[in-house]
């Protein structure tokens, strides 16, 4: 087995086993777990709103929105993220999910991210709603990241794409980077 191999291997394994670490069976933890969810969606979705121009306006267009409002990454030559979120559709939660993505290269160190993703078409909502084994970014949809223009409010040319992902550090919205293999699957709580 090469290096390289080895590398992809170890991080899939490495978000394997923090999401089957996180399920849930009893329903009064499921339900706790779940107003937990919730809250943190809150308050991301109000940082967001308070912090980008424009975001507010472009959630209230969304088929649904997608929020993990704690998604930790951690790594030191392999690494990996994880955090759980809930889909939103009419200001209410409709489904609760996971993301988990592996990496490998160059890295060390972690820090805590949330990740906001608009399904601004049916379209893209139904195809990620109907995705049995998980959904991921770049295959079973493109995410069109978020960027401000000059000015300081969303720039529309990435805000009229099927689908559009914010991610928000302590620092404010995160630019340049990819969604590209993120995997998204539904959490059982």
């Amino acid at each position: 087995m090469n290096r390289r191999t080895f590398f992809a291997l170890t991080a899939i394994a490495l978000a394997s086993s923090l999401a089957a670490c996180n399920t849930t069976k009893d329903p009064e933890e499921a339900a706790i777990k779940r107003h937990e969810i919730d809250a943190g969606v809150d308050g991301a979705l109000n940082k967001l709103y308070s912090s980008t121009p424009g975001a507010q306006a472009q959630g209230s267009k969304a088929k649904a929105i997608l929020v993990f409002p704690s998604v930790f990454a951690a790594g030191l030559v392999v690494g990996g993220e994880y955090g759980e979120g809930a889909l939103r559709e009419g200001g209410s939660s409709t489904g609760y999910y996971k993301t988990s993505t592996a990496s490998f290269g160059l890295q060390i160190g972690a820090q805590s991210k949330a990740v906001i993703l608009m399904f601004m078409t049916q379209e893209a909502l139904d195809k990620f709603r109907t995705s049995n084994k998980g959904w991921t970014a770049g295959v079973d949809g493109s995410v069109a990241v978020a960027k401000t223009g000059a000015n300081g409010t969303l720039d529309t040319a990435t805000t009229n794409s099927p689908i559009v992902g914010f991610v928000l550090t302590n620092s404010g919205l995160m630019a340049n980077l990819s969604f590209e293999g993120t995997k998204v699957s539904k959490l059982d709580i």
